[in-house]
């Protein structure tokens, strides 16, 4: 009898498992406490002349900076995404998928969510400049929506260059890694010469985090022993503490993140060590059922919940300023019991606008008798998206910034068009017939197209 053939997986497009819950879970932990924190930084203050300032009460607190050392945790957003990002690459190339249909599945999942937020916003705070809104309160909750903005063009950079930094990964993992933190080291050293120069880094260190994600997915810290996790965490937080206490980086890690500096590469290696150190916790934790059905509910939503909370609660609190509410003065012990009805209020806002504005992070149907968009297409719509983002990065978010940016985020929208069904490439049958790998011609019935961030 002749013995089957074994089929080797090409290197980089084997089917990733399913969902972890340890990485949902993290990744729900960190949203929460994105939200918590910007609850305690927003805190508006009315003159009687009709202007308003605001105080970052959390960052004038000496206790923080040691703190937020612990509560930073943008860098694993990137290790996370590093995980899911390559995975969802993987699974698009076994099923048949380029690069450029990559690009635009990732623009159209980060897109279209922050469309609706720009769009509104800017029909929202003309509404209220019309009705006679002293104009420097606008520009104060218009600067409040340029926050989530940096972080969007931060992480479709690094999304988008998932396709080729996976290529070097699968090639070379620790060679890529160290040239991306060699790329990160020289930008730190030229920053003081040419200080525009430094937002490079915006690239090279969130690249280099979501790198480390790559090694998870890859099962690079699956063997490792618990010793060398934390030989790992304790050494990285050594280092960051000799770079911090002689002067060469700020010891604030908020000061750190615009624009982004090696600091933030070693606390991503710092927790990444320290998730796989509890790692078995974090899933037992994730596969409790009402744990697991808040992470599937909130999961589906998290672009929604990221735009959106910042500019709800700069509204809310605008609002409250117009009224005979209690304004306890920042700092004081009502003002800290306050934050606890803020962030229920913000919670209850972001409710209706998931359910109503959630749907655009839905996945696109795959449709098989669309084409594509042109590599052309998908370049311009990228072009398209990063103007705005990076002008309101650099120059501030203006009003006539927010609509600009919402129109040109509907252009990319309507470039990328529809999503076309990916066709595996065919297959030997053993009577020698070749074969579509989904068994037809025809492509799967209710095929989606994957974008989990």
């Amino acid at each position: 009898m002749e013995r089957p053939r074994h089929v080797d997986t090409p290197v980089g497009q084997a089917v990733a498992p399913g969902r972890d819950p340890a990485i949902d879970l993290v990744r729900f932990a960190c949203l929460f406490l994105v939200v918590a924190a910007h609850c305690m930084m927003v805190s508006p203050v009315l003159h009687p002349d009709g202007t308003v300032t605001t105080h970052n009460t959390l960052m004038e607190q000496d206790w923080f900076t040691p703190v937020v050392w612990v509560l930073m945790i943008v860098p694993l957003f990137f290790v996370m995404g590093g995980v899911t990002g390559l995975q969802s690459w993987r699974r698009l190339q076994a099923r048949g998928g380029t690069a450029y249909g990559f690009a635009q599945l990732r623009l159209l999942r980060l897109v279209r969510p922050a469309m609706a937020l720009l769009a509104i916003m800017w029909a929202a705070l003309w509404a209220a400049l019309l009705l006679g809104v002293h104009p420097q309160v606008i520009q104060l909750m218009t600067a409040g929506a340029a926050m989530p903005l940096w972080f969007l063009a931060a992480y479709l950079t690094a999304q988008l260059s998932i396709p080729l930094l996976a290529r070097c990964h699968g090639a070379a993992p620790r060679l890529t890694f160290t040239a991306l933190v060699a790329l990160i080291i020289t930008v730190d050293s030229l920053r003081g010469a040419l200080p525009v120069i430094a937002y490079l880094n915006l690239a090279f260190v969130w690249c280099a985090v979501q790198q480390l994600g790559f090694f998870i997915a890859d099962g690079g810290f699956q063997h490792r022993t618990r010793t060398w996790l934390m030989g790992v965490m304790i050494s990285s937080n050594l280092l960051l503490g000799l770079l911090t206490g002689v002067g060469i980086y700020p010891g604030n890690m908020v000061v750190n993140i615009n624009p982004p500096n090696l600091c933030l590469l070693l606390l991503g290696v710092s927790q990444t060590a320290t998730i796989q150190l509890l790692r078995g916790a974090i899933t037992w934790l994730g596969g409790v059922t009402w744990v697991r059905t808040c992470i599937a509910v909130a999961g589906r939503r998290s672009m929604t919940v990221y735009l959106w909370h910042l500019p709800l609660l700069v509204g809310m609190s605008a609002i409250l300023l117009l009224t005979d509410f209690p304004k306890p003065s920042p700092e004081t012990a009502e003002w800290w019991w306050g934050r606890i009805p803020v962030f229920l209020a913000v919670a209850a806002l972001l409710v209706p606008v998931a359910v109503f504005l959630g749907r655009l992070e839905d996945r696109p149907t795959a449709a098989s008798h669309a084409r594509g968009p042109s590599r052309a297409a998908v370049v311009t719509a990228a072009v398209v998206v990063f103007v705005p983002v990076v002008d309101a990065a650099l120059n501030g978010l203006t009003l006539a910034l927010l609509g600009g940016g919402a129109a040109c985020f509907a252009l990319a929208v309507l470039l990328l068009g529809r999503v076309p069904t990916p066709v595996p490439p065919p297959s030997q049958h053993p009577s020698g017939k070749v074969e579509n790998a989904m068994g037809s011609g025809l492509p799967e019935p209710g095929l989606r197209a994957n974008l989990e961030a």
